[in-house]
């Protein structure tokens, strides 16, 4: 795709600088809308990138997030010089999300997909109750904790890294499973799993200790077993700016203090 003939659409979020500097990419490179473009430009922090990613993924367009937000570990730096060629020359990242099947104590069932990772939390002052079982072996009969979660290699370095879990490169094929405040068995630090790994969640005494799970944003609230595994068949791809490439912003953060 030559540049001219690059078709690129713009997405923003609510904050006041994002919407302003849409508004100045699209004066000066044009708008495509998004069932025909070629790439999307994400205009905001990481939340936004995944919102964009989310919205984009049935049509699997790339997208190229520069940052206007508060947090930006997804985001290429700003500017509006150039974009054209930034487009062209970008490195390619590509993700596969999460899928979460959750069941709730009522007996409904609620799916959803994460980019990030699918967090199992404690909905009240009592501590959650979790047997985990991976591919249908139980391996940890009952954690209390205030929650527990199952990150990407891409989702490492948010939520996952905050808990204390592993930031893992994206080339790894593994997933994080990392416990939230664990307090029985209180040094336990979680694992890491093959990529091919199915894990499930069953909540213990879930009148007493309920608990919520979240894909990414998506949050099904009182469940009683949670089912995640990855999702193969579907691929999201993410631009980065040659000599930026994700890969090396994630070796970074290894060395950050």
């Amino acid at each position: 795709m030559t540049q001219p003939d690059l078709r690129i659409a713009f997405a923003a979020s609510d904050r006041p600088e994002a919407m302003v500097a849409r508004d100045r990419l699209m004066h000066l490179y044009g708008s495509a809308e998004p069932e025909t473009a070629d790439v999307i430009v994400a205009l905001g922090g990481d939340g936004f990138m995944l919102e964009t990613l989310h919205a984009n993924l049935q049509r699997r367009t790339p997208v190229f997030g520069m940052n206007r937000g508060s947090v930006g570990f997804l985001m290429n730096d700003y500017s509006e010089d150039g974009l054209r060629e930034r487009l062209v020359t970008a490195g390619r990242t590509v993700i596969h999300p999460l899928q979460m099947d959750a069941l709730t104590a009522g007996g409904e069932a609620r799916s959803g997909l994460a980019i990030n990772e699918v967090s199992l939390l404690r909905q009240t002052r009592q501590s959650a109750k979790l047997r985990i079982t991976v591919d249908d072996r139980v391996r940890m009969e009952e954690l209390s904790c205030d929650g527990c979660l199952v990150a990407t290699a891409a989702g490492s370095t948010a939520y996952n890294l905050s808990a204390h879990g592993p930031i893992i490169p994206l080339d790894a094929r593994v997933l994080a499973l990392t416990p939230i405040s664990a307090f029985r068995p209180r040094r336990w630090r979680g694992a890491l799993l093959p990529h091919t790994a199915r894990v499930r969640f069953e909540v213990l005494e879930p009148d007493k200790r309920p608990v919520s799970a979240t894909a990414d944003s998506f949050e099904v609230r009182e469940v009683a077993r949670v089912e995640v595994r990855e999702r193969r068949d579907l691929a999201l791809t993410m631009l980065f700016d040659a000599g930026r490439s994700f890969e090396e912003r994630v070796l970074a953060e290894q060395f950050t203090s």
